[in-house]
């Protein structure tokens, strides 16, 4: 088997990552000329198809390295290019452009920064690093100045973003429309047309034309420089005033808005926005406005997610059963904007003290950016990794890829002693994650990953997988093989039969290299059982976690010296039971997949007591199901309990307060394992660890494994 180089892998990374997150190139009817701004909108020219190129990809990831090595950043810019001169019509290609226009926009080569993300983005405006592209575009174009180019790129990217980054994008804009000229000089002249004007018609003109310029044209910028100073007797001053009110709004600075719309209301109580600015200054103060036994859970309860809300909610409702907490529903449908408004609903309107959800990832991003900004405790039940580094209201009680990597990792070198694994894992970015988590935490405990061997998503045989982890598959670099092929050939057989019999004998008495101890599968349990048969075919012992299993296979391979190798898995394995009773893992996979080890956030038959007494009152609960609970339902209890639990012992009435309790949650006893929070607000808890023999799956006692290895003086 072949040893990894630490460039190698990032080569398989790499691999993995642009075979399955090729981005489609649109067709002229997707691309539309206000795509990412002014530099080529007026470009019409169909778009360069572009395709998968393993050669290319390696050339890119050599490049990679160089890159990485050189400390002229402009060199390694040219280094990047060579690539995408070689290979324009490649995804590599354009990824090579992408990196080349970082690094000169890392040493202020502006010019040739726009450039480079010019020709990237009229290729491909759907690029994985688009929208980064797009940015530093449009800073690249400022400091040219190319104003007009900069500004419209910019306020086009402001209206997706949220939060501090729109905030950010907002002061660039308004930079690049000063740099311009843009507005200013026309809403200055329209605002004193409408103070000049002496007739009602002529008031009603110049007013209008104030409306449109601030609406969406003239920056924030040029409507704070006219506004201030000017007197509420103009009549274009209750437009600009309660504009720039609905700007901090969405800016969520809540001093300045109220400071705004106060002065608004003192000043033209009777104008047209009046109604307006009042509402909004009610929702602003209601935003302090808590009731402390409320909380909200914002779930998809109807939609394709519709099953996965549910289920939480199951457990939810079940925490908080014969408790006085109001639980307020807000459904999610699956979608951003709508979760968006369930946020700012619950903070607003319900005065809910905490939230609980949501579940899918970018409903997730969504709803905690606003927790933010509305400094509302979030506890989210997402899987995706770093999302409460948004801030400081962000909680997250969810099984997460990195945590069954970390779980496995310290099983299998603190409690088993191994150093040495292999990963073979599937081409999908799931695999891959969990792959490069997995490998990390094993080097960063001082153990090696000898090899790692990926495969489709599709795919249904193994057979070169399996080959290529023992070193079987390239034989021609194989010593003992060419010394076998040698001895045949000396033999000098010409009998064409006889001839090729010898030569298989030789290639199957290649011994595989077996040097590591633990091999890593991040898939799901029907691929699993396809693999593990694959496995055993090149002599690859994964079945004999009993010394009786060993000395029977030992007698029957006629093997004194047999090197066995444990599996491990991510929940991904769990599997509901197949017509034996059994899982179906197991009745698949059988004895391949026995004395196996894979780790899950809940187990429905733990000796845990409090998952013991989770599952019986969600048994006597949901009767009528017929279903036991599984992780959804299990984290959703939890999280409710950890909410309640909190607001019954400390009694928070504020925000604040219950983030601050929250924070400080310690050794909560739960139905998926006793629970902290960390300094990154973080559920910390000791996995489940399960294994799999031939009676079915049982909880590996972590704790007693440790004590009696520290028992033995291993």
């Amino acid at each position: 088997m072949e040893v990894l180089s630490a460039s190698r892998r990032a080569l398989v990374a790499a691999l993995a990552l642009t075979l399955t997150a090729c981005p489609k190139t649109p067709s002229r009817t997707d691309s539309r000329d206000d795509t990412w701004g002014g530099d080529t909108a007026q470009n019409n020219r169909p778009r360069v198809e572009v395709k998968q190129d393993a050669t290319a990809n390696a050339a890119l990831a050599q490049a990679r390295t160089q890159a990485q090595s050189n400390p002229d950043k402009r060199q390694a810019a040219e280094t990047y290019l060579s690539v995408r001169k070689a290979y324009p019509a490649t995804t590599a290609g354009q990824d090579a452009l992408y990196n080349a226009g970082v690094l000169y926009f890392e040493v202020k080569d502006y010019a040739n920064a726009r450039r480079t993300f010019n020709e990237l983005l009229f290729e491909n405006p759907l690029h994985a690093q688009a929208e980064d592209a797009k940015h530093k575009l449009a800073i690249s174009a400022m400091e040219v100045g190319a104003y007009r180019d900069a500004y419209q790129t910019l306020t086009s990217l402001a209206e997706r973003a949220e939060g501090a980054e729109k905030e950010q994008l907002l002061k660039e804009a308004a930079r690049a429309a000063e740099g311009a000229g843009l507005y200013s000089q026309a809403l200055s002249s329209a605002v004193k047309e409408a103070g000049d004007a002496q007739t009602p018609e002529e008031k009603a003109a110049a007013v209008r034309k104030v409306e449109q310029l601030v609406e969406g044209r003239a920056s924030f910028l040029d409507i704070a420089r006219v506004q201030e100073g000017l007197s509420p007797s103009n009549p274009a001053w209750p437009v600009l005033q309660f504009k720039l009110a609905r700007i901090y709004y969405h800016l969520r600075d809540w001093t300045r808005l109220e400071e705004t719309l106060q002065t608004y209301l003192r000043e033209a109580p009777d104008s047209a926005f009046a109604p307006q600015a009042k509402e909004l200054l009610a929702r602003a103060t209601r935003r302090v406005e808590v009731r402390p036994r409320t909380v909200a859970v914002l779930l998809p309860m109807t939609g394709r997610y519709q099953p996965i809300g549910e289920a939480v909610l199951r457990g939810v409702k079940l925490a908080l059963q014969g408790s006085d907490i109001e639980l307020v529903v807000k459904d999610t449908q699956g979608d951003v904007n709508k979760t968006g408004t369930a946020m700012e609903q619950l903070a607003f309107d319900d005065g809910a003290i905490a939230a609980l959800g949501p579940l899918l990832v970018d409903d997730t991003k969504r709803a905690a950016l606003l927790a933010e900004e509305l400094q509302v405790p979030l506890l989210t039940l997402s899987r995706q990794e770093g999302i409460t580094d948004i801030g400081p209201y962000v909680f997250r009680n969810m099984l997460t890829n990195s945590a069954q990597a970390r779980a496995i990792a310290d099983y299998a070198m603190n409690v088993k002693g191994y150093k040495r694994f292999a990963v073979l894992y599937p081409n999908i970015p799931y695999g891959v994650e969990l792959a490069n988590e997995f490998w990390d935490d094993v080097v960063s405990r001082g153990g090696v990953v000898r090899g790692a061997e990926s495969y489709s998503y599709d795919q249904t045989t193994f057979t070169g997988e399996a080959k290529r982890l023992v070193g079987r598959y390239y034989l021609e670099d194989r010593g003992d093989y060419a010394e076998a092929v040698r001895d045949v050939q000396g033999e000098k057989i010409t009998d064409a039969y006889r001839r090729r019999k010898a030569m298989e004998k030789a290639k199957s008495g290649v011994e595989p290299i077996i040097d590591f101890e633990g091999l890593f599968i991040p898939d799901d349990w029907r691929r699993v059982s396809l693999v593990t048969p694959a496995l055993a075919v090149e002599d690859i012992v994964t079945n004999a976690c009993d010394p009786r299993d060993l000395e029977r296979i030992r007698k029957t391979t006629g093997k004194k010296d047999l090197k066995t190798v444990t599996l491990f898995g991510t929940n991904q394995w769990s599997s509901p039971k197949g017509r034996s009773g059994l899982p179906e893992l197991l009745e698949r996979g059988g004895k391949f997949v026995t004395c196996s080890v894979y780790v899950d956030g809940f187990f429905v038959d733990s000796q845990r007591p409090a998952t013991q007494k989770f599952v019986k009152s969600y048994r006597d609960a949901y009767r009528e199901t017929g279903r036991d609970p599984g992780l959804l339902e299990a984290i959703g209890y939890d999280s409710a309990r950890m909410v309640r639990q909190v607001l019954d012992k400390q009694r928070p009435n504020t925000r604040a307060a219950m983030r601050e309790a929250l924070a400080g949650l310690k050794d909560f006893d739960g139905a998926t394992g006793r629970t902290s929070f960390n300094d990154k607000r973080e559920a910390d808890k000791q996995l489940f660890l399960l294994s799999v023999d031939s009676k079915g799956v049982n909880e590996i006692n972590v704790d007693k494994e440790k004590a009696a290895v520290r028992g033995s003086g291993s």
